[in-house]
């Protein structure tokens, strides 16, 4: 993506680096903020360090179980061995949507915050081009990606496309630096269609 540079042709829209270094800046704060009030509702609390560790328990449980499911040769005993796996992974299903519900006075309290804050950083950047993509978006994406900016130029980049965009990298690569992603066992069984919640390894003691 070119975030700054010359004025396009016919200098209708030109892209101020101050702007997208700011909306770098501001995604970077939020990320902090979103994850320091997670930490403060959930993270800290004996409720879901207890439910997170049922969560990691039961996922390598469920992954040994698979293990054995795949190494049965034997008919009944695997019949036998899949339903057990069933029965597992239908109590995972039951502990990751518990620990939901810890997290939902966060993701609430997160909600709120940042409609707040988008509201008035809508307000500030509206109507100026703030970065220039480097594909055209597909057309159900340029009403957010072009939103109120002049011209036809679907390349460039409105303030609430290219802070969506930020917020998300951001976010996910501070949770890996801070130790904030899920462990391995979680995120297989998340990619595998468990649909767990990104999970804190620490802040467990």
């Amino acid at each position: 993506m070119v975030i700054a540079g010359a004025p396009p042709p016919g200098g209708m829209n030109e892209i101020s680096l101050a702007d997208t270094v700011l909306i770098v800046f501001i995604s970077v704060c939020t990320a902090l903020l979103s994850e320091a009030l997670t930490w403060v509702l959930v993270y800290r609390t004996d409720q879901y360090k207890k439910l997170k560790a049922e969560v990691e328990r039961q996922s390598k449980k469920v992954e040994k179980q698979k293990d054995s499911v795949a190494g049965s040769n034997e008919l009944l005993l695997g019949v036998m061995s899949k339903k057990k796996l069933e029965r597992e992974e239908e109590k995972l299903k039951m502990q990751n949507r518990e620990l939901s519900l810890v997290k939902m006075k966060s993701m609430l309290a997160i909600g709120f915050t940042f409609t707040a804050l988008m509201g008035m950083f809508n307000s500030i950047f509206d109507g100026r081009v703030v970065a220039k993509l480097p594909f055209v978006p597909i057309s159900w994406l340029q009403g957010l990606s072009h939103r109120n900016l002049l011209g036809t130029d679907y390349t460039d980049c409105s303030f609430i496309f290219f802070y969506i965009l930020c917020t998300m990298s951001v976010r996910q690569n501070m949770q890996k630096a801070l130790g904030l992603s899920p462990s391995r066992a979680v995120s297989k069984l998340a990619g595998a269609g468990g649909g767990l919640f990104n999970q804190p390894s620490s802040f467990n003691k």
